[in-house]
């Protein structure tokens, strides 16, 4: 069985997917942004944008059922590399002792204020 989630709290996603996707054990949260309270792009303090970003997907994740402590995989996009020091202090700080496995690659974003970018895979079951 196969369910789609959209987090009541967050607007209608401006390109065609799903929030979070449950699939048996697993819930795959797709790409989350920085955003502010209404919606928009966050732009300010890198460390704040990732923490924006984390809040995003742990919004996604409760919506689908999970929590935090059940993602297995992390898929970060980072638009410089100069980025990778500030985010893994923020991931750090969130993730703890025991992070779970990770890809940060350097990527270049279609909207030119996004400078990360997170999915996850929780695993439920």
């Amino acid at each position: 069985m196969v369910e789609r989630f959209h987090p009541e709290s967050f607007p209608a996603p401006a390109v065609p997917l799903s929030h979070a996707t449950r699939a048996g054990d697993f819930v795959f949260v797709s790409g989350q942004v920085a955003t502010d309270e209404d919606g928009n792009i966050f732009v300010g303090d890198f460390a704040r944008e990732v923490e924006s970003v984390l809040d995003n997907v742990e919004t996604v994740l409760a919506a689908a059922g999970a929590r935090p402590d059940q993602i297995v995989k992390v898929g970060a996009f980072l638009s410089n590399a100069t980025l990778f020091a500030p985010f893994n202090e923020v991931y750090r700080r969130r993730f703890g002792a025991a992070p779970p496995a990770r890809t940060t690659v350097v990527v270049s974003f279609g909207h030119p204020d996004v400078r990360v970018e997170i999915e996850v895979i929780a695993y439920v079951g």
